[in-house]
């Protein structure tokens, strides 16, 4: 179809809008076009060549006086645009059955378009959510067999728990009596070591190493080994319970691990759709905090599993040498104990004792005490006497500061005090000194002291052993060897009988020095009570009183000790 002009109204004539939205002002579609109008003549025909070719077709389409009449109209509405437009703008009925056929194309591609989506995406809902019940499902039974694998692991590792508790408990018990007996031959050996020692203490040709000397010796020897050994596999137990423990730990670690992610894997597997607390966790999938893998992770509970029945088989091995070393060790023990008494028996004459010479020594050491004491007592008042020089002098000196103007002058009674009190601290140091020597001194002799009365005890008690409680002592062990499991060797300790006879040779020791002392200290007391300047003869009066009371308890004590 043919257009022969166009208006300033019609909006398809206008330059296209960049716009996709329409003007905001309302106004904006009402401006003039500035694209100028198509310029026709006005005394051309109006009528389209359709019309032209319809009308040579059929002549006498319409009437003379019609056609005169639309004639005239046609002449009188010439000169409106909108009229001209209209008639140039019309399609053919051919174009109009089109439109409409082509519309009923789109909509019936459309309609079936829409009707196949709707099937597509019903069909593909009802898949989707077969597939998410098949997921759903393999997802719980994957749980469910994940509960069961879980399951067998922990029974495995709780009956390995118990055996190894069982084991642990058993190798307690073992080492609980390898430590007894370790303990029970300290008693043994310290009256092996102390036979030795007072043997040591010999004078002059008794000092023979002979038979009982060399059986005391291997008895030492016998026994230390004895305990080397005991030691030795004390540390393996102790090794042995701590790998023990250990295991024990990682069984119950995993066992905890396990019963931990069976109870969230039980709560997992009871949770369904319609469970409460379910909720959106974005991203969740993407986080992978795994650390193992189905086959590393059955690996790992049974390497803890063989880990524990090979430290169950070392701690059963290592319980059975115990048990023969200590059956072993006992034999040995019996024998040499045996061998020992023997030799006893034929050399018990020959002991010699050294106690006197000790007592010497001790009650001069502390005689040498006393008099320290009374020495750093004179000290100490020596010093306390300089205070009021020193005070005086300095008193003195800081009086005189206080003399005004000229008058405050160095003279000879400034110097001579501050001589003075130079000479009275250097005398205070000089005693200090002293004082600190003499402390040094006491502190040495009470080191000596000790050492001496704590070595007079040990040979008095030495004569008492050598001569008569060591072999009597000896002869009251039992007669037959106690190999039992727990080693019991108590009956290697003194009895109480032999303590209770020990006492009062000891007593009458005792009795002897305090009574020494006592005279010695009250013969210098006397001596002292002539010094008005001194209080060291009360000192030595109280000193020798208390004394005096140490040898009434020495006397009557062991009496009443027999009495019972």
């Amino acid at each position: 179809m043919e257009l022969i002009g166009s208006t300033q109204l019609a909006t398809y004539t206008r330059p296209k809008t960049s716009n996709f939205l329409p003007a905001i002002s309302t106004t904006a579609s009402s401006y003039r076009s500035l694209q100028p109008t198509l310029t026709t003549n006005q005394n051309s025909n109006w009528r389209t060549n359709m019309y032209f070719r319809t009308g040579s077709a059929i002549p006498s389409i319409l009437p003379v006086s019609q056609r005169e009449n639309l004639d005239l109209v046609r002449a009188k509405t010439m000169f409106y645009p909108s009229n001209r437009t209209a008639l140039m703008t019309r399609y053919t009925p051919d174009d109009w059955y089109k439109s409409n056929q082509s519309n009923y194309r789109d909509s019936e591609s459309s309609r079936k378009s829409s009707e196949r989506l709707r099937k597509d995406t019903i069909r593909l809902i009802q898949d989707r959510d077969q597939l998410t019940r098949k997921t759903q499902e393999s997802t719980s039974r994957n749980l469910g067999e994940r509960l069961n694998d879980i399951s067998f692991w922990r029974s495995e590792l709780g009956h390995e728990i118990d055996n190894m508790v069982t084991e642990i408990t058993a190798l307690t018990e073992v080492k609980r009596r390898l430590e007894r007996a370790l303990s029970e031959t300290e008693g043994p050996l310290q009256v092996s070591q102390e036979c030795l020692f007072h043997r040591e203490k010999r004078m002059s040709i008794d000092l023979v190493h002979d038979d009982v000397e060399k059986d005391l010796i291997k008895e030492v020897e016998v026994i230390k080994s004895c305990q080397e050994r005991m030691r030795r596999n004390l540390d393996k137990a102790i090794a042995q319970l701590a790998s023990n423990r250990s295991a024990q730990h990682e069984l119950e670690k995993d066992l905890n691990d396990k019963v931990s992610a069976q109870r969230i894997d039980d709560r997992c597997h009871q949770l369904c759709n319609a469970s409460d607390g379910i909720s959106y966790y974005r991203g969740i999938e993407r986080l992978d905090p795994s650390l193992s893998l189905p086959d590393t992770w059955s690996k790992f509970t049974d390497d803890n599993i063989l880990h524990s029945q090979s430290q169950r088989a070392a701690s059963h091995k290592l319980r059975d040498e115990i048990e023969v070393l200590l059956s072993v060790t006992s034999s040995e023990m019996w024998n040499q104990f045996n061998s020992v008494n023997v030799a006893f028996t034929n050399r018990i004459s020959e002991m010699a004792d050294t106690k006197n010479s000790l007592q010497a020594h001790l009650a001069k050491t502390l005689q040498e005490i006393y008099q320290t004491e009374m020495l750093i007592d004179t000290l100490r008042k020596a010093i306390r006497d300089k205070e009021n020089p020193l005070k005086l002098a300095q008193t003195r000196l800081e009086e005189r500061t206080r003399r005004p103007n000229v008058e405050l002058c160095r003279d000879n009674p400034h110097h001579r005090l501050v001589s003075e009190v130079r000479e009275i601290e250097g005398t205070i140091h000089t005693l200090r000194e002293r004082l600190r020597e003499a402390e040094n001194t006491l502190q040495n002799l009470v080191k000596t002291k000790v050492t001496l009365e704590h070595d007079l005890s040990i040979k008095a008690n030495s004569l008492f052993l050598d001569q008569e409680k060591c072999m009597s002592m000896r002869k009251s062990f039992p007669s037959t060897p106690r190999l039992s499991a727990s080693f019991s060797l108590l009956s290697l300790q003194p009895t109480a009988a032999h303590s209770r006879l020990a006492l009062p040779l000891l007593s009458c020791h005792m009795v002897v020095l305090h009574a020494q002392l006592a005279f010695r200290v009250l013969h210098a007391s006397l001596f002292s009570l002539h010094e008005p300047s001194t209080n060291i003869g009360i000192y030595g009066a109280v000193v020798a009183a208390v004394l005096l009371l140490l040898v009434h308890y020495s006397v009557t004590q062991p009496c009443s000790q027999n009495g019972d």
